[in-house]
């Protein structure tokens, strides 16, 4: 592999409109949606990802000396810390104390989406290191005058290349359903230890005996109204939670345009009339399941809609995995386990990189001892049962 950073030029771009998406997409690859073109320019046509919103955009681009396109990474200037899943209010608050600025930061991620995957975009073929793309993100933050870099949920491989460059190595938890070769459900169910099939298809007869139609619509099955319903439910699960609404209503119509079949809806009605939706995106290798919305009580409504309809079409496209994002133990009984994820962190301030380091080092291994504690409590039988 040739060593191309002194070759390389570095661009920061305050619009992903401004970087051509056959060169983004080269970069990208096609295995997940989320760091697309298409959905990263839904995130900013739609006004939710902007200056407005906190998520400035600062997309890093590397070109060679015929000034192709090598090496992207998806950034944004953050002027505060949320909508990134991965919490670091105490830093900023440490830094305040000491009279310094920790806003703006940049950060290496999808907005609003804790979806694993890569963050550092390099073209096939053309030999750049993690090295040379950490180093070029420190310099953008120098030029920048920004406190910290931040990459998150990105893929182990790019955690070990910035990790060693120097960056400080950070884990998270997620819950995620494996297909080891399911037929089917009922293949799937015959995994699991005798008690934990009862319970899963007690929910499922529960769930599809309350007087709902189910749909797993994509591509032009979903229409303005699905769309309309489905925003409705999105902004009463905000509003239940005390957040805030970040993505707006046209993300939804745009997001449906762009990404067609890549889009999985699974939508419930009652007497004709939409009661509840999932949203899900399909990648090459697994479904990920994003926003979801109720109106009215059903039983086990959203263990339907969000992890079993999620399995069986996983199942039925050949896809390896579903990924159900954080929080929620009750997800390990229906089948989607802990893992890690990782995220990397480059500070300017000496005195909080070493307060954070030695922070990361005890949240690591406190993360890994509930990783593996949660693992104990598998619903799939042993070997010897």
């Amino acid at each position: 592999m040739p060593d191309c950073a002194a070759t390389l030029t570095l661009t920061l771009h305050a619009k992903i409109a401004e970087i051509d998406a056959a060169d983004w997409d080269a970069c990208a690859g096609d295995g997940n949606p989320f760091v697309s073109h298409a959905f990263l320019s839904t995130m900013e046509d739609s006004g939710s990802a902007n200056a407005r919103t906190g998520w400035l955009p600062q997309h890093a681009v590397l070109r060679g000396e015929d000034q192709q396109v090598v090496a992207i990474a998806p950034m944004y200037a953050k002027s505060h810390s949320y909508g990134e899943y991965v919490f670091d209010h105490g830093w900023a608050n440490a830094l305040e104390r000491v009279g310094k600025n920790y806003y703006p930061k940049l950060q290496a991620a999808v907005p609003f989406s804790p979806v694993p995957g890569p963050r550092l975009l390099r073209r096939p073929g053309q030999g750049v290191p993690v090295a040379t793309m950490a180093n070029a993100l420190e310099q953008a933050c120098d030029s920048l005058g920004l406190s910290s870099v931040h990459v998150t949920f990105c893929t182990q491989d790019e955690w070990d290349g910035l990790c060693a460059a120097g960056w400080l190595r950070r884990i998270g938890m997620q819950f995620h359903w494996e297909n080891e070769g399911y037929n089917g459900f009922d293949d799937f169910l015959g995994a699991l230890s005798s008690r934990k099939r009862k319970v899963l298809r007690r929910e499922r007869r529960d769930a599809n005996s309350a007087g709902l139609t189910f749909h797993a619509l994509s591509g032009t099955d979903i229409t303005e109204s699905h769309w309309d319903a489905f925003y409705r439910f999105y902004q009463s699960t905000v509003d239940r939670k005390w957040g805030s609404a970040y993505l707006t209503r046209s993300f939804f119509s745009l997001l449906g345009e762009r990404l067609g079949n890549r889009v999985v809806l699974m939508y419930a009605e009652n007497a004709g009339k939409p009661v509840a939706g999932a949203l899900n995106l399909a990648g090459d290798e697994a479904l990920y399941g994003r926003n979801w919305g109720c109106r009215g009580d059903w039983p086990f409504l959203h263990f339907e809609l969000c992890y079993y309809r999620a399995i069986d079409w996983a199942i039925e496209h050949g896809l390896k995995r579903v990924e159900a994002g954080a929080q929620g133990r009750h997800k390990i009984q229906r089948g989607y386990m802990p893992k890690p994820t990782y995220s990397a962190h480059w500070i300017a301030h000496a005195g909080l990189r070493r307060a954070v380091e030695n922070f990361l080092v005890e949240e690591r291994m406190g993360i890994q001892r509930e990783i593996d504690a949660l693992a104990e409590e598998s619903p799939f039988r042993k070997a010897d049962e």
